[in-house]
């Protein structure tokens, strides 16, 4: 969860980022992480069940922020960092993204 302050710069709220992918990039996704296994077999799928937890987020309060993913900036980012492609490296990298916005 970050941080952010609003607009008016005087409050501050709490934001959720929750990694948003791309349905043409999904197949991508799951030849480069070594999690494929945790990962849903298909992009309906993990629509579903994104837009599921999504809603169930709002429904208690919580601020939300879709974070587009490109995935082959992504998997560039684990390079770098020298990481591989996993739930943990998703989630640091929406927040670094999320940080940036």
């Amino acid at each position: 969860m970050k941080i952010r302050k609003n607009t008016k710069g005087s409050q501050l709220k709490h934001v959720l980022g929750i990694a948003w992918y791309r349905r043409e990039q999904w197949n991508r996704l799951l030849e480069v992480s070594a999690d494929r296994d945790e990962l849903e077999d298909n992009y309906d799928d993990w629509l579903r069940t994104a837009e599921g937890t999504l809603e169930k987020l709002k429904r208690n309060g919580a601020g939300i922020v879709k974070v587009d993913i490109d995935v082959n900036k992504l998997v560039a980012w684990c390079v770098v960092a020298n990481r591989s492609v996993d739930g943990r490296a998703r989630a640091e990298y929406v927040s670094k993204l999320l940080s940036e916005a």
